[in-house]
């Protein structure tokens, strides 16, 4: 969910109701994750999402609205549709190609993604996020200590992605769930500094959800999604992350160009 996410207010996180899990000291990256794992739900209720579809708004500079669906289908396929004056932007990534369609620029034919995009897009398609099987997604987890992050008592851990960025995850203490992330990456051969926090915590198949999300992307402000309603197992065919074949224009008939008439002596 890249430059549609948002700034909310950092967690409204209303979780008595969810989870009575009692806060304590602990000192392993490992230790805070499995903390996490079991207070979003379990691995097994995690284990039997395979599909999901996420139906809400991003609100971007200006107070602007766009309307946006998400589709995430395991194990690395995602798609966001987001409208905007009546004309539908498409981003995708079928598990190895990353593309989009920015009909703005009057051409409604799909284009590849550079690889910048194409990295953020196999991110978004890992919706358990990168703590959940680190090793085996090829990432290496630190434990860095604790923090605080506006007035919530945090675990910070640092994760080493494989494609080369650093993040900084803050969970929370009392209830395992994750408050905010820092990272930098590179977007259009530009180092940016990126800060997304969560809020809004609800349950969804067993699993507790994130239903708003804020990000702070450099010099380009703030962006805001606000999630309406997260769909689980429904079918969602392959070909939906599949690039389009390109659509190429069809030709123009000349007609015949018509003599001028002889002028007549």
């Amino acid at each position: 969910m890249r430059q549609f996410l948002t700034k909310l207010a950092v967690p409204c996180i209303m979780l008595g109701a969810f989870t009575q899990v009692r806060a304590e000291d602990l000192k392993t990256a490992d230790e805070v994750i499995a903390k996490y794992v079991e207070a979003i739900g379990g691995r097994t209720k995690l284990d039997a999402i395979k599909t999901i579809r996420m139906t809400g708004k991003a609100i971007v500079q200006g107070g602007i609205e766009v309307p946006m669906v998400m589709e995430i289908k395991r194990p690395s396929k995602a798609r966001v549709d987001s409208t905007f004056q009546g004309m539908t932007i498409t981003q995708a990534y079928d598990g190895a190609t990353g593309w989009f369609v920015m009909p703005f620029s009057g051409n409604t034919n799909p284009e590849k993604m550079p690889p910048d995009q194409v990295k953020r897009m196999e991110s978004q398609a890992d919706f358990e996020g990168p703590l959940v099987d680190y090793k085996k997604k090829g990432h290496t987890v630190e434990f860095a200590g604790t923090d605080e992050v506006e007035g919530t008592s945090v675990y910070k851990l640092k994760v080493n992605k494989k494609d080369g960025d650093v993040e900084q995850h803050f969970i929370d203490k009392e209830h395992y769930l994750p408050v905010s992330m820092k990272t930098k990456t590179e977007v259009q051969g530009t180092e940016m500094e990126i800060e997304v926090s969560f809020g809004d915590y609800k349950e969804v198949s067993g699993v507790i959800m994130p239903h708003s999300v804020s990000q702070k992307a450099g010099g380009m402000g703030a962006s805001t999604i606000a999630i309406e309603k997260i769909e689980t197992n429904v079918d969602i065919a392959d070909d939906r992350f599949a690039m389009p074949e390109r659509k190429e224009p069809e030709p123009v008939e000349k007609k015949d160009e018509e003599k001028p008439e002889e002028k007549k002596p």
